[in-house]
Order: C-alpha cells, then structure tokens, then sequence
C-alpha cells in the first residue's frame, strides 16, 4: 500500500506523476528541477542556485512526509553539462552535511524548463 505525496511548498508536477510515493517504509521522489514554488519559473539562472533550489525542493517533499535529507539513501543528480559538476558538488555536499548518500550523477542533454539540473531521491524512515 502506497500514498502520493504532495505539498505546495515544491513545485507541481509537471505531468501525470507525483512529487513522492510513501510506502510506509521509503519515499520515492521524482526528480526536482529548480522551480521556485511561489513564482512557478526557474528564477537561479547558475548552477550552485539552481541545485540549492532542487534540494530545497526536495527538502519540502520529505517534510510532508515527516523525513529530512539525512533520510536520503540514494539520489541520482542529471546535468546538462558535467563541466559545472565541481560547481554542483559543493553546494550538494553543503546542504546534505554528515549525510553522504548513494548518488549516481549522469549528463542529459536537456531537462524541463531549460533547467541545468534536476535530483530525484529515495529516502527511508530509520526504525521502520
């Protein structure tokens, strides 16, 4: 048994898909692109604003599911260019502190909206 989660503190989905799927025991997130949730556009125009925006994103998904980024155990990070991946790294080693995730980070040759960067995650609830 599975629930959808949603919240307007991210940004809507922009297809037939959910924010997140909740099984009681994981959270499945679709990917995150920099979307600012008040404005609906992508107002960071470099990368290191643009992953802070995902993650916050991200961020606002989990809180509706009661988890936080140290619940993250897998993400998977797509860029449009891998050159800014120094870039890209920092800012996500910042916001995820202690936590060091699995992550597999690939280069697409484009993401929605002309966004540089998109994250999905797989988060999991301790003790469940």
């Amino acid at each position: 048994m599975h629930k959808q989660v949603s919240t307007a503190k991210a940004p809507s989905a922009l297809g037939p898909y959910s924010q997140g799927i909740d099984t009681g025991r994981a959270l499945f997130m679709s990917g995150q692109i920099p979307i600012d949730p008040a404005s609906g556009e992508i107002r960071e125009a470099g990368i290191e604003g643009q992953t802070r925006q995902a993650i916050s994103n991200l961020s606002a998904v989990l809180a509706e599911a009661g988890l936080s980024l140290s619940d993250v155990v897998k993400t998977t990070v797509f860029m449009t260019d891998l050159g800014e991946f120094g870039a890209m790294n920092a800012v996500y080693a910042e916001l995820f502190g202690e936590s060091k995730p699995a992550r597999s980070t690939v280069q697409v040759a484009k993401l929605p909206k002309g966004a540089k960067v998109e994250i999905e995650a797989i988060a999991v609830r301790p003790g469940v």
